[in-house]
Formats: C-alpha cells, sequence, structure tokens
C-alpha cells in the first residue's frame, strides 16, 4: 500500500492552522488565508484581521476562530457569512454539529452552540476543555478535559455531562468514523469505539514507542504523523526493527495533518511546507469521498429554500420545544428525527 506525494506548496509565512474543505486544504499563514483545489491550484486567496488559529469545514461554509472571535465564511469564495461572534477569552477549538449547527470550546469553561449561520443559542457549562473530539450523534459531544479525561454531554435543552471513565490520556485524536485513537499515561496507544456511558470496544496497539502529534482515519486506516515529523500507518503495525515507513524516512513532515478524501491527506510544517499524499491504490474510495463533498456542497447551495424550516427545527429542539421540532421535520421529510424526538417527547414530554 503505496502512499505518495501529488505535489509541495509553500507558504508566505508561517502557518498557524489547516484544514480540509471540499477535497482541498484550507492553510492559514499570517493574515492571509488561501484554499487550494486538490490539484495544489488556488480557489482563492483573502485576508483577515488576525491570525485564523483553527477551521473547519462543511455544508459549503468554513467555521473560523480568530482572536476571540468565531467567523464563517463561504467555500465558494472566501467571503464573510456573518459579522462574527466573540466571547470573553474567546474560543478554543469549534466542531460542526450533524445536521448543522457548530459547538465551540469557550476559554472560560463553557460550550457555545451557535446555528448553521452562526447565531448564538445558548451556553452549556462543560468546564475547561483541551479539545472538542466529536459527535456521538446530534445530542451526544465528547470533549476531553486538561487533566486527560473524556466527558460526554447531552445537550437537548436540559443539558448533561458525565465523566465516560477515570482513566485519563495524554491524548487523543478527533472522532472519526466512530472511532477514536488515544496514547495513555504509560504512552500505550490505544483505539476505541466510545458510546455516551464508555466504550464498546478499547483495544491496545502495538506501537507504545510512538509519540502522536495528530492522527486521521483513511481508507486504509489510521495514520499518526508522529512528534519526529513521520507518517506512521496503525493498520501495516511496526516496520522491521521498529522503524519508522520508508516511506518518509528522514523527513520532517512537520505537526499538522489533516484528511482530504479517503485516499488523500496533507501534512504540513509550520514554516509553511504543505505536501499533499494520495494512495492510488484507495481510487475507489477517493472518487466516492470527492463526490461525497461536491454532493455536500451543492446541497448547500440548493436547499437555500429549505435551510430556515430546518434551522428552525433545530433551534426548536436545542430549546426543549419537541412538538415543533417533530412538526418541522415531519415537513422536510426527516423522519428519523421526528421518531428520535417522538421517543424523547414520550420518555420525559417537553
Amino acid at each position: 500500500m503505496t502512499w505518495n506525494i501529488a505535489w509541495s506548496w509553500q507558504a508566505d509565512g508561517r502557518i498557524a492552522t489547516v484544514a480540509a474543505v471540499e477535497g482541498g486544504i484550507l492553510v492559514s499563514s499570517g493574515l492571509q488565508l488561501e484554499l487550494l483545489e486538490a490539484d495544489g491550484g488556488s480557489r482563492w486567496n483573502v485576508d483577515v484581521p488576525f491570525k485564523v488559529h483553527a477551521a473547519h469545514a462543511t455544508q459549503g461554509t468554513i467555521g473560523l476562530l480568530a482572536a476571540h472571535g468565531f467567523y464563517l465564511v463561504n467555500t465558494s469564495d472566501g467571503s464573510m457569512v456573518n459579522e462574527g461572534r466573540s466571547a470573553p477569552g474567546g474560543f478554543s477549538d469549534l466542531s460542526p454539529r450533524p445536521g448543522g449547527g457548530w459547538a465551540l470550546a469557550g476559554r472560560k469553561g463553557e460550550i457555545h452552540l451557535f446555528s448553521q449561520h452562526g447565531r448564538g443559542i445558548r451556553r452549556v457549562d462543560s468546564g475547561p476543555v483541551r479539545r472538542l473530539v466529536g459527535w456521538l450523534d446530534r445530542e451526544h459531544l465528547l470533549w476531553q478535559d486538561p487533566e486527560g479525561h473524556l466527558w460526554c454531554g447531552r445537550l437537548t435543552g436540559e443539558d448533561r455531562k458525565r465523566k465516560l471513565e477515570e482513566r485519563s490520556w495524554s491524548w487523543c485524536s478527533t472522532l472519526s468514523q466512530g472511532r477514536l485513537l488515544l496514547q495513555s499515561s504509560d504512552g500505550g496507544l490505544w483505539e476505541g469505539v466510545p458510546h455516551p456511558f464508555g466504550w464498546d470496544m478499547l483495544n491496545h496497539l502495538e506501537h507504545d514507542s510512538l509519540e502522536p502529534m495528530s492522527a486521521v482515519r483513511s481508507g486504509d486506516g489510521w495514520w499518526v504523523l508522529g512528534i519526529e515529523g513521520h507518517l506512521i500507518s496503525m493498520t501495516d503495525g511496526p516496520s522491521e526493527g521498529g522503524q519508522d515507513l520508508p516511506l518518509t524516512e528522514g523527513m520532517n513532515l512537520g505537526d499538522l495533518l489533516v484528511l482530504c478524501t479517503p485516499d488523500a491527506m496533507a501534512t504540513a510544517t509550520r514554516d509553511g511546507l504543505v505536501r499533499r499524499w494520495t494512495a492510488p491504490h484507495l481510487a475507489d474510495a477517493e472518487r466516492e469521498g470527492r463526490y461525497k463533498a461536491v454532493a455536500e456542497a451543492a446541497m448547500a447551495r440548493n436547499w437555500e429554500e429549505r435551510r430556515q424550516m430546518f434551522l428552525r427545527a433545530q433551534e426548536a429542539e436545542d430549546h426543549g420545544k419537541l412538538s415543533l421540532a417533530i412538526e418541522l421535520y415531519e415537513a422536510l421529510g426527516r423522519t428519523e428525527d421526528a421518531r428520535n424526538l417522538l421517543k424523547r417527547q414520550k420518555e420525559g414530554g417537553e
């Protein structure tokens, strides 16, 4: 299973963060944002007043964190969707919510919920957050606290949170396809499938000498960017003699890694060198991922006439107005959402 460098690109300044956007790569360098297409060409380049330190793309928009603010821009041309929102101390991390909307980790120990268009909904008491790990479903969000414990919050209007377990983790990946890669305090690597009350599966992996900086789950399994700047496959197992893969031996790939499509990922050094990696043996998965990215972008552009109804349904759900949310979801043909809310309504009422 061979991965190759498709192209390299050098930013003018120091890179603060990168993000996968519709099969391409968003690069934040200095006070500039540039979106690179899958072939390495530039889709757009815009100037920003503050350095963007975190970004995530979903449904035709990119969420940005810069200074104390949260901003949304269009993936098509980089134009602003709204004027931005801020909070005392600013935000440290962001995660798009399944079905639309955003969750942001505030630096004052709260998680802020926003609508798909960046309108504030409410704040949830979470305690200090090291990173947002990801959503198990629309209601349950995982995060890691500064001590390394994993928490799950049920964000349904009557918000609740609980610690998954007493064990702390020195590092964990973002949730990918329902799975997490974690490092325990003794240096051991683990793969787990979490649920709101614990683990469906938690297995120890044979890579104890690896110190991960970032990880993605591609079409052929987990890839980890280690502290030495090497890309290492968790699927292949340790290579002979415990050495890193020859593919990246002697290379410093930096400490930034994102998955663009199931067969393409990108690494970046802080000094500005971006490399795009592709895997010919995963061509079918790559096409699938590209089609999905294009379909999501098209849906975001073409569903404008239904967007407001959908946002009303989400906000009604977030505020506990389940009957209204059920009616709106049924009108949109989202029968599964309506069925889940009916079940909740029977269990606890509004």
